[in-house]
């Protein structure tokens, strides 16, 4: 393939795969980047709620991703997003997330990634892991094809093949499927990314990102047929953006952001800027407090657990919070509400003093995972929702509560709507919880 043959129209597809741990996201900003190499303004996207993918797709293609919520974001917002991002780019490389099929789905909702392929009119690339079969990974695609309510498989990028022995046996097997191989991928460190309990370790905390994108895009460029997967990725329907769903906080945001503070939707951001509100970032870990013309901050959520001792010894970070809560609002996300909290226990059983804005205590060292959608509704007003809204999210931590008192933030329910006890704590105009935000 060559630039001169890549299209101007908008396109999109989904990069999906039976099951989790097929290699969606090194085959994603592999393809994200080699395409981008050859001239494509390539816009990268995450099906679902993700915050650490799409750091690695922003640093493939050089432009923030989105995320493409179909459980979360309602059909005609979800549609919105993607006809934006569609507008403003060549092609769309979208990741899924878990297997094609698998998904929260509830309320005429699907979160499942063949549903938003469907609902945005995306074919799926379908990734297939051969370490343990051969022809049998043409009747796993096969599978996936034929699957009712199945979306358009533009093609196949069979992953971690193992010699030319394996190849042959992979393509005698789609052979008799009719399905288009459009990629064989061979095993090798280069696809190797480091991980961490919540997924991936950052972006931003992977050395030498950028030599390893182009190990990576060098590996599936060469072994995938590029110019094919462009042709089969239709143009993008053009609907109009839909009006955003979470007003500002305020006119100057003052916004946490650095490796312990990483987890903000470009979403939030963009319908932020389109209401005449400016984002002003600031970094904890750098012992900054809070622009103080600033009238509103929020703290997302991140890894403020694997610097706790560090924050906890910002003093002109952790004073100028305080004093910035004295007459205007402040919420945090997560990661952002235990550092609001009185305390934070790592993972070696060391307790660190916070914020204390919130009465609450949180500890990494006894772990349990929280993982789900979240329906949530406020009990009274904030400068960001009002308590009649219905406030969609999800919360996935290993952290948990071990003393608290006070207030509750919001009653909450499963994505099912099975209530599920209030959480998160007001103190005033200081709000937060473990709920990330979406829509």
């Amino acid at each position: 393939m060559t630039a001169s043959s890549v299209r101007s129209l908008g396109a999109g597809v989904v990069v999906a795969a039976p099951a989790s741990g097929a290699g969606k996201t090194t085959i994603t900003i592999g393809l994200q980047r080699a395409l981008r190499d050859l001239g494509m303004r390539v816009q990268g996207a995450k099906c679902g709620p993700d915050y650490i993918d799409p750091a690695f797709h922003e640093a493939a293609t050089g432009r923030p991703s989105i995320n493409l919520d179909g459980f979360a974001m309602d059909g005609p917002l979800l549609r919105g997003l993607a006809a934006q991002a569609a507008s403003e780019s060549d092609l769309v490389i979208a990741e899924g997330a878990m297997g094609l099929f698998d998904g929260t789905r509830a309320d005429e909702r699907s979160g499942a990634s063949a549903d938003v392929a469907r609902l945005l009119g995306w074919p799926v690339l379908l990734v297939v892991d051969a370490r343990a079969a051969a022809q049998s990974v043409a009747a796993v695609a096969h599978g996936c094809a034929t699957f009712p309510g199945a979306p358009p498989i533009a093609g196949v990028i069979v992953n971690r093949v193992a010699s030319a022995r394996h190849a042959a046996m992979v393509e005698e097997g789609f052979a008799r499927v009719g399905l288009p191989l459009l990629g064989m991928v061979r095993a090798d460190k280069a696809m190797e990314m480091p991980s961490r309990h919540l997924g991936l370790v950052q972006a931003r905390e992977t050395g030498e990102l950028d030599s390893r994108i182009a190990a990576i895009a060098d590996h599936v460029g060469r072994q995938c047929d590029l110019d094919a997967i462009v042709k089969a990725a239709p143009p993008t329907k053009d609907v109009p953006c839909q009006p955003a769903t979470i007003r500002p906080p305020g006119q100057r945001i003052a916004v946490a952001r650095d490796s312990a503070f990483s987890f903000f939707y470009p979403h939030l951001a963009q319908w932020w800027r389109t209401a005449g509100a400016e984002l002003c970032f600031f970094s904890p870990l750098a012992n900054e407090a809070p622009p103080a013309d600033c009238d509103a901050c929020w703290l997302p959520g991140g890894y403020p657990e694997l610097h706790a001792g560090r924050i906890a010894a910002n003093a002109r970070f952790l004073s100028g919070l305080r004093a910035f809560a004295v007459d205007r609002p402040v919420h945090g996300e997560c990661g952002g509400y235990m550092v609001l909290g009185r305390s934070l226990e790592d993972a070696d059983g060391v307790v660190h003093a916070m914020a204390g804005l919130l009465p609450v205590e949180t500890s990494f060292a006894k772990r349990r995972m929280t993982l789900g959608y979240r329906k949530a509704t406020l009990r009274k007003d904030t400068r960001f929702a009002s308590a009649e809204q219905l406030l969609l999210g999800h919360e996935f931590h290993y952290a948990t509560i071990v003393a608290s008192d006070g207030m509750p933030l919001a009653d909450m329910a499963d994505a099912l709507g099975n209530a599920l006890p209030p959480a998160g704590h007001r103190n005033g105009d200081v709000t937060g919880g473990f709920f990330h935000l979406i829509a």
